[in-house]
């Protein structure tokens, strides 16, 4: 059942700098976007940054408005949202189970339809730069045909019921080649890349100190690691013969530094702006 609750608010580096494409005069980053097709992970710089959930220390959270604003500044090359599922069966943008943190409403968001829905309006953090709209949270269909074969998107799907959903959504878009699917869990990895979808797979730095990450190179497209784990846990995830070594979720530039250095070729992140900046500001030849 919704309830109402109360309002407490309102509403290395130097390689990224290379590879980013820039504006007008040099003077600011543009989207990454190019050519006639969709852009594909194939298009991604050697390091890549990542807006995790559209940048939530900078941005709303899993918001079109957010996202929006971390595309249009582009200072990421990958969209970072969450999903779940909607009694009727529609995936929407979020990443609670409960609508309370991030909404004005209370109760389950797996106990609405997309018409009930349509009357959730996001609560903005007072803390966040910025002037923001309260907004209704978008669902997953939305979020790809704004942003499908422009920018590189990374979902998480918080309930693995909702693959066979999700799988329909980015195949009708021809983005399977756009869109990493992320989970916690790696037999839905494996799941998902037998569905012909780019597997994701996060651990925690206490999952790492036992995992053996070989073990996934054969169906894991990337591997996204928890940056306080232990260097040699991320060495051997970074040797594990797995393409792609990303680290979340980072907020400082020693942070940053640190996975960089240990071997991870893209960093996930809550402040996209702010790190890029600094990287801009610090970047070596």
């Amino acid at each position: 059942m919704v309830t109402w609750i109360a309002l407490t608010g309102l509403a290395s580096a130097a390689s990224v700098v290379s590879l980013t494409l820039m504006g007008p005069g040099g003077s600011a980053p543009a989207p990454l976007e190019w050519g006639a097709g969709p852009l594909t992970v194939a298009a991604l710089p050697r390091i890549t940054y990542v807006a995790h959930r559209g940048g939530a220390r900078e941005v709303p959270e899993n918001s079109m408005a957010g996202l929006t604003t971390a595309y249009e500044r582009g200072t990421a090359q990958v969209l970072d949202f969450d999903t779940r599922l909607l009694r009727d069966g529609t995936p929407v943008v979020f990443h609670d189970e409960t609508l309370n943190r991030t909404t004005y409403l209370g109760g389950a968001v797996g106990g609405l339809d997309a018409r009930e829905w349509r009357g959730v309006r996001l609560r903005p953090k007072d803390w966040l730069p910025g002037s923001w709209r309260s907004e209704r949270p978008p669902t997953v269909a939305e979020v790809l045909d704004r942003f499908g074969g422009r920018i590189v998107l990374m979902l998480e799907a918080k309930d693995p019921r909702s693959l066979d959903r999700l799988a329909r959504l980015i195949r009708a878009r021809g983005l399977t080649r756009s869109v990493f699917v992320n989970t916690n869990d790696p037999e839905v990895a494996r799941r998902v890349h037998r569905m012909g979808l780019l597997s994701q797979l996060w651990r925690s730095a206490q999952q790492l100190r036992t995992d053996r990450p070989e073990r996934w190179r054969s169906f894991v497209d990337l591997l996204d690691v928890d940056h306080r784990a232990r260097d040699a846990d991320l060495v051997r995830a970074v040797n594990s013969g797995i393409a792609r070594v990303w680290a979340h979720t980072v907020l400082t530039d020693a942070q940053r530094d640190r996975v960089l250095a240990l071997g991870c070729s893209g960093v996930i992140t809550d402040a996209p702006g702010r790190l890029a900046r600094a990287a801009q500001r610090g970047a070596r030849p």
